[in-house]
């Protein structure tokens, strides 16, 4: 069978060997669609060699279904292929299937995800070896096509997505979606039927027009299309927005390809020049890239027509990398040149886009209970992601719906455990706010705080809960030798003025919180005032809506408070 992308490697490069025994031992297999097994064996052999992933990727690609589906024994392949490409397949054999969503074999998923932080080539040829069998999933029985389908949109796209390959987790996920939800399948295609044509026609029509505008300017880009956003990910979109698709802005986005990074902000002002853009959505995704390498400009505009447009905008290399995978670009990068390649590849989870997966792994064991840890895996690692900012402007990856617990426990236990405020974007919040990627948040920490039972039903990753469940098993222990704080004293600044203090005890009262001491005093200036009061001990679920009363109240400067015996 000739393969005209393996003609490219080297006729004796392990590669050839690899798929020459391949093809002997799959030779009287069939698939359920009655091609001949070696092509899946073909096509995941490709997608590691488009992926730049090596020779030694591509070889156990080739046989990364020869141990199950034979006599063959990895002690065999590691005489064969020597003892890289025999680690390689090693671990793709023990990761034939997840058993998701019924059953779940949690002890596999651990495997999992031990493997492929040894060796992320592991994960990447299983991608590749998942997205074929994708392709083919008509063919199977209905039971196994929406357990693949399952595993696929709640394992592997997502693992996908956190690994950069921008296209692949797209790809994968549209092709479960008939499976996983398929009413709301034929619902969508009906509804953006007309929708989709309209607006690719729309944003074609004005694709002459930027052109144009961007010429006068001296700009001229490698290329200008549209990108359609994909089914699965439009309907997870509809789900947040009513199924009201009046309200996605980028059902269609035009795409403006640029030769280097000082064209992308070019471009960006000749297109706020041609048309108004629309408030609070713009996205610098180049000055702060997303925790997966993803690098672009967004901002949305009122177009021709006054009708609203997405518009991306990103260098050749950038779209290359959100295409692929950064994981995979920025690995090949590495090791094309190597002569230890296996170490090399090692190293890449220790990039700092891919530090997630040595979090993943040592997450996965602090969990015995297997829903716990299938639940949390879910949440934790593979929901939808958010991304904020810590005071100093590290980005900070969270699962869509964390709260300010979830960041505080993020950064380190001990924060976590001492939090007794947190600012939003320099504002105070309560714990139960629910942060929007883009948010600053600090967290106010008190020495020897110790964390309330009530977090447990603010806090959403399952990391959280379990280090705010083991903070109160040993507060329960120690509450025979330590008395709790009878009481909470404030301290607030404010700008002096009449009626204030009035303003403070109103807030208090509202709370039915009641204050045993109060005292003000004023500089010598008489600008501002420090108040001082202290209330007796009160439930902690008020003590976040009593911090914002504090701070809406005019003049107020400052809030802070510290618990007293």
């Amino acid at each position: 069978m000739a393969i005209e992308w393996l003609e490219k490697i080297p006729s004796d490069s392990v590669a050839h060997k690899a798929y020459a025994f391949a093809a002997e031992i799959h030779k009287d297999a069939k698939r359920m669609n009655g091609d001949p097994y070696i092509v899946h064996s073909i096509e995941v052999a490709r997608s590691s060699y488009e992926w730049h992933l090596g020779d030694a990727a591509v070889a156990a690609a080739f046989l990364h279904d020869v141990v199950e589906d034979s006599d063959v024994t990895i002690r065999d392949i590691k005489k064969a292929f020597g003892e890289e490409i025999a680690f390689l397949v090693d671990g793709l054999t023990k990761l034939k299937t997840l058993q998701y969503p019924e059953n779940p074999d949690i002890e596999n998923l651990r495997r999992f995800i031990l493997s492929f932080g040894k060796d992320l080539r592991v994960l990447l040829i299983k991608l590749a070896d998942r997205f074929h069998n994708m392709k083919t999933l008509k063919f199977l029985p209905p039971d196994r096509q929406e357990r693949f389908a399952w595993e696929t949109t709640e394992i592997y796209a997502p693992l996908a997505y956190r690994l950069g390959m921008q296209r692949l987790s797209g790809e994968l996920e549209d092709l479960a979606f008939p499976y996983v939800h398929p009413e709301e399948y034929r619902w969508l295609l009906q509804e953006t039927k007309n929708d989709y044509a309209t607006r690719e026609a729309y944003a074609k029509k004005v694709v002459p027009l930027i052109t144009k505008e961007l010429a006068r300017n001296g700009i001229h880009p490698i290329r200008i299309d549209s990108r359609a956003k994909r089914y699965y990910s439009l309907y997870k979109k509809l789900l947040r927005y009513d199924m009201d698709l009046s309200r996605i802005y980028d059902l269609v986005a035009l795409r403006i390809i640029t030769r280097t990074v000082a064209e992308c902000y070019a471009a960006l002002g000749v297109v706020h020049q041609l048309w108004q853009p629309v408030p609070n959505r713009f996205k610098d995704y180049i000055a702060r890239p997303k925790p997966n390498g993803y690098r672009s400009l967004h901002t949305t505009v009122f177009c021709a027509d006054s009708r609203i447009l997405e518009v991306q905008i990103k260098t050749e290399e950038m779209h290359e990398a959100n295409e692929m995978g950064i994981a995979a670009h920025w690995a090949y990068e590495q090791v094309k040149s190597s002569k230890d390649k296996r170490n090399e590849w090692k190293g890449v989870k220790n990039k700092k886009e891919l530090t997630w997966i040595t979090q993943l792994q040592n997450w996965q064991k602090h969990f015995v209970n297997e829903k716990e840890f299938l639940e949390g895996l879910k949440f934790d690692f593979f929901k939808d992601r958010i991304f904020v900012l810590t005071p100093r402007n590290d980005i900070v990856d969270l699962p869509f719906g964390a709260t300010p617990i979830d960041f505080a426990y993020r950064i380190h236990t001990d924060i976590g455990n001492e939090c007794v405020g947190a600012k939003v974007n320099h504002v105070i919040v309560p714990f139960d706010y629910v942060l929007h990627s883009g948010d600053m948040v600090e967290i106010i920490t008190q020495r020897g705080k110790k964390p309330s039972e009530s977090w447990l039903r603010l806090a959403k990753t399952a990391a959280a809960k379990k280090h705010i469940r083991i903070a109160l098993h040993a507060k329960h222990i120690g509450l025979h030798a330590k008395k709790e704080p009878a009481l909470i004293e404030f301290r607030i600044i404010n700008v002096d003025r009449p009626g204030y203090l009035k303003d403070v005890t109103a807030v208090f009262g509202n709370a039915k919180v009641n204050i045993s001491f109060l005292t003000s005093q004023t500089d010598h200036r008489m600008k501002f005032s420090a108040v001082t009061l202290r209330a007796s001990a009160f439930p902690e679920r008020k003590l976040g809506k009593l911090l914002v009363n504090l701070k809406k109240i005019p003049g107020t400067r400052e809030v802070s408070y510290k618990s007293i015996r």
